[in-house]
């Protein structure tokens, strides 16, 4: 790689930073190329993305922003993975670390926190925004559908009532 390459290089890898919710940083030695492939399918199906970078020059594109901590991620064959979501990348290689003994989460970060392997894990247990969304509308439709009911049931009752005179004097 010449200087320009990986001066584009880390201007790429900061893009990815500042613009993730969460990165979180692995270690993939040993991984065949169908198990990285299907990795990155499972995390480019819930719109996250894996990618495999030169420690220096994740280094260089972090500048010391999330400290000594966040610099000692990057030792050995690191993948990152991320997202703009923060817990979906952390979901997706957390599932896929438990079946696979070769793939393995070092920490992560976000913003300037950096996260440990436990603390990944925490985030890999939260509910996705889209999950979250899903229970707020669930959760505001609720009452909407009971009044509703409520406002019905009335409109019900009397035409019952009607509906039964009707049929009394009919017969």
């Amino acid at each position: 790689m010449d200087r320009a390459q990986k001066q584009e290089s880390i201007e790429t890898l900061k893009g990815v930073f500042a613009d993730a919710g969460a990165v979180v940083v692995t270690h993939n030695l040993g991984l065949t190329v169908a198990e990285m492939t299907d990795l990155r399918l499972r995390l480019r199906k819930e719109g996250a993305a894996l990618k495999v970078v030169k420690n220096t020059l994740a280094q260089k594109a972090l500048d010391g922003s999330i400290g000594e901590a966040g610099d000692a991620l990057f030792t050995g064959p690191v993948a990152i993975a991320y997202a703009s979501d923060p817990v979906t990348a952390a979901k997706v290689t957390a599932e896929f670390a438990k079946g696979n003994d070769k793939f393995a989460i070092v920490g992560g970060f976000m913003g300037t926190e950096v996260l440990d392997q436990k603390a990944v894990a925490a985030l890999a247990t939260l509910p996705s925004l889209d999950q979250l969304r899903g229970k707020l509308i669930g959760l505001l439709q609720a009452p909407a559908t009971k009044v509703a009911g409520v406002l019905q049931a009335p409109a019900g009752q009397l035409a019952r009532v009607i509906g039964a005179y009707a049929a009394k004097d009919a017969a």
